[in-house]
């Protein structure tokens, strides 16, 4: 059997997330046993000067037994970042107005907020 019919068979479920440069890929894949673990790969596309690209894959293998902890783990480490740093990305690579904040900016930002959108008073409405 061809690897690419190999593939194809013990690939049981895949869904793919594309993220900017990065792809990722969830299967579910069956063992010689035909029991069922997830793989999740992350490929990262890279350019080169001569415009000529490339990909680095990451690969993890996730087993049955260990679907419970990693789920547990998973939830309170993304809960974790959305609670103290919310949904917005902040990053120089994402946002091409990101102003880093030093020190001194800091103090006087707390002095003087910035309204926001939801700073709404009754009289708006």
């Amino acid at each position: 059997m061809r690897e690419n019919e190999m593939l194809e068979k013990d690939e049981i479920f895949s869904k793919v997330l594309r993220a900017g440069r990065r792809t990722y890929f969830f299967d579910v894949r069956a063992t010689k046993a035909d029991d069922y673990y997830i793989t999740i790969t992350e490929s990262k596309k890279f350019t080169e000067e001569d415009g000529s690209f490339h990909f680095k894959k990451h690969k993890i293998y996730l087993y049955k037994e260990d679907f419970v902890a990693f789920k547990e783990i998973l939830e309170d480490m993304t809960s974790y970042v959305l609670d103290h740093k919310g949904e917005e990305v902040i990053s120089e690579r994402h946002q091409k107005d990101f102003k880093k904040e030093y020190p001194s900016e800091t103090a006087q930002s707390e002095e003087t907020p910035k309204a926001s959108f939801t700073d709404i008073d009754f009289d708006d409405i």
